[in-house]
């Protein structure tokens, strides 16, 4: 897989909540400054979150003049689900079984509880 991955790229809170906002707008961009007033940091620490980001290719960056215009890169995204489709059934497979058998405890615990109560 390559250096860039979704976890890699954003290690703290407020840098994943810079990497969600841009993927909710996939097909826009925008400047740091139009990014930083969607949040309550400074614009220097928005701008070095989406430089770790850009340096992760999670985010792509172009020049427009003075500023650049940031947007969201899916291609480590996809390349990332591509890798862990090959687990997903296992973990499906763990998850449906747990569910059962918690299913199945509920049920006899009820049951236990119906009959003392009764009894």
């Amino acid at each position: 897989m390559a250096r860039s991955s979704a976890g890699i790229g954003c290690t703290s809170a407020r840098c994943r909540e810079i990497f969600e906002h841009a993927a909710a707008g996939q097909s826009s961009e925008g400047s740091a400054g139009q990014i930083a007033a969607e949040f309550p940091t400074s614009r220097p620490g928005v701008s070095r979150h989406l430089r770790v980001l850009r340096e992760h290719g999670l985010v792509r960056a172009r020049g427009e003049g003075q500023r650049r215009m940031y947007s969201l890169d899916s291609a480590p995204l996809v390349e990332l689900d591509k890798w862990l489709a090959r687990y997903r059934s296992f973990w499906t497979n763990r998850l449906d079984a747990l569910d059962t058998e918690i299913h199945r405890r509920r049920g006899s615990a009820t049951k236990r509880r119906s009959r003392a109560s009764r009894g």
